[in-house]
């Protein structure tokens, strides 16, 4: 007889499993609820999340070590000083113009007696900043004139603005260094340190700008010589005023210091924000996990583990979420997987035990010799039904940690398919079935387990060979089709009856006729199945009918497919 050459193979073919979604049935504790968990996570709960508080810490960490390094390294101080060093020594170099302009000609100088000059008119009509003071030294160091500032700042008479936060911490750092300051020289006046700069500016002919510290804070002076007629007869010594360079540093620090308590307390709210947003999304987590472990050790808890959906977060925590609901799911499809299993196993154990416990309880009243012999005839073969199920059922229950255990390999699929030919080929021949295969010559290459995927098409086989009979055919035949490979295996039989398509992959399922009873478990496709789960593939069952035959017409035979990914 003929088989049906065409077949059609789609993307959208039965047999593929979906993704497993939780849905309500997973109810969780009263614990464990929506309210109870959120009830445990206020913004500003720390205590119980060491995670919230590592966020906390590390962003301050990072905050503090920037603002200690814009105080240590800002340039700002320096660029004032240098800003102001400048500013004082255009002003001393200004002074000393003054008083060469008013000097005479040809007539000598003599700044202490002032012939030639009067110093002292001369210092009074000079608008000096305030605070700040001029000396005017002769060549031999002495104090020909002085006059101290009065003019107020050309930027304006508004006072200096506190500095609160820079008084308080040196205040502090003065406090802490106490006990290891060590007693110094008192800090030199004002008069002896223009003096010694005017000195060093005579002795060079040239301006000299120095820093210093006098008693009251620190001062910058510039010291310029005074020339007449190419010969110096003085120096301008000019001191800014005590404390003013330190005072505009630390306005500035003051500011800096204000924004770091500002992006102090911005950061610890953002870090809280933070932190409900990670850490607290993993404490659910881990509590429904932990509510797991917890009945694990024999802890009573009501209802399933319910693992939060954070699924629609687009992030590493929203992945995890899904990843747990996935095994949960899984754990419990396990689980009650293994309770129907269970549940089958007992029925399917019960009706030879029922049929051996009636056989001898009628063997203690038989009488006759014939009798006895059907009786046990009957023991016999429910003791071999027994032992096939209970193999089968070995077999199935070790499946699942075998295909874990076992290590995929490359194997060339074709020769696997060419060695079962052979030997099946010949049971097939032995019982008058056309055997047939169709296989493409270059080699298909594809990982799995061999010996696994061997027995799914022994069992395919072998099923269609017991449901064949004399003058039938068998064709197994294989397509590679882009990323997969797909492999049929038809045959001439009668076919599937419709209903059962959808049933014949379930545990000890069968459709076999009363005369072939107890032959089989029922578990070689749901073990088939199983196996082509396990590599990623897919496998269904469907009848064999010409293409423009009614769909409620019998069938031409029974066709199986298996598609594994290459």
């Amino acid at each position: 007889m003929a088989l049906a050459k065409g077949i059609d193979v789609r993307d959208g073919a039965p047999g593929r499993v979906g993704d497993v979604v939780l849905g309500d049935d997973f109810v969780a504790p009263d614990s464990m609820g929506k309210d109870g968990l959120r009830a445990r996570h206020g913004l500003f709960s720390l205590r119980d999340s060491p995670l919230a508080r590592k966020i906390i810490i590390f962003n301050l960490l990072a905050l503090n070590i920037l603002v200690a390094g814009i105080l240590y390294l800002n340039s700002s101080r320096d660029g004032l000083a240098v800003q102001r060093a400048n500013g004082l020594v255009g002003e001393a170099e200004l002074v000393a113009n003054v008083l060469e302009a008013q000097m005479p000609g040809r007539s000598p100088v003599n700044l202490i007696t002032g012939d030639g000059i009067d110093v002292a008119a001369t210092l009074a009509r000079i608008n000096v900043q305030k605070g700040a003071e001029v000396f005017v030294f002769d060549t031999s160091g002495n104090v020909a004139g002085q006059v101290t500032g009065q003019a107020e700042r050309p930027w304006g008479t508004t006072p200096r603005k506190p500095t609160i936060i820079t008084d308080a911490l040196s205040r502090f750092w003065a406090w802490l260094a106490t006990p290891f300051a060590s007693i110094s020289a008192s800090a030199p006046g004002v008069e002896d340190l223009a003096r010694s700069q005017a000195a060093a500016a005579l002795h060079s002919g040239a301006t000299q700008a120095i820093s210093g510290d006098v008693t009251g804070g620190a001062v910058f002076v510039a010291a310029t010589p005074i020339m007449h007629r190419g010969s110096p007869v003085g120096v301008i010594a000019m001191i800014s005023a005590t404390g003013e360079i330190d005072s505009l540093i630390m306005s500035e620090r003051e500011r800096v210091l204000q924004m770091f308590i500002i992006a102090t307390l911005v950061s610890i709210g953002l870090s809280l924000i933070l932190a409900s947003t990670i850490a607290h999304p993993l404490a659910d987590l881990a509590a429904a996990a932990e509510v797991g472990g917890a009945r694990n050790r024999g802890k009573p808890g009501a209802g399933r583990i319910r693992i939060p959906d954070l699924t629609a977060r687009p992030d590493e925590i929203g992945r995890l979420s899904g990843a747990l609901r996935g095994m949960v799911a899984a754990l419990y499809n396990r689980i009650d997987g293994n309770e129907q299993f269970a549940a089958d196993v007992a029925h399917e154990i019960k009706n030879p035990l029922a049929s051996l416990r009636s056989a001898v309880g009628t063997m203690r009243v038989a009488e006759r010799e014939d009798q006895r012999e059907k009786l046990l005839d009957v023991i016999d073969h429910d003791v071999r039904r027994l032992d096939r199920l209970v193999s089968d059922i070995s077999n199935a229950s070790r499946l699942d940690s075998e295909l874990v255990k076992e290590e995929e390999e490359s194997f060339d699929l074709l020769k696997m398919l060419r060695n079962l030919g052979l030997h099946l080929g010949e049971q097939a021949a032995g019982k008058g079935i056309e055997f047939i295969t169709d296989f493409p010559q270059t080699p298909i290459i594809i990982n799995g387990l061999e010996a696994r995927l061997a027995q799914v098409f022994v069992n395919l086989i072998s099923n269609a060979i017991s449901f064949c009979e004399h003058g039938d055919a068998i064709r197994i035949w294989a397509r590679r089709r882009d990323n997969r490979v797909l492999i049929v295996v038809e045959d001439t039989g009668p076919g599937i009856p419709d209903q059962a398509l959808t049933k014949i992959f379930q545990r000890f399922y069968s459709e076999r006729d009363a005369s072939d009873f107890g032959n089989n478990s029922g578990l070689g496709l749901a073990i088939s199945k199983q196996i082509v789960d396990a590599h990623g593939g897919v496998i269904w069952a469907e009848n064999i009918r010409p293409t423009e035959a009614d769909i409620t017409s019998d069938p031409l035979g029974a066709r199986f497919v298996v598609g594994l990914p290459v």
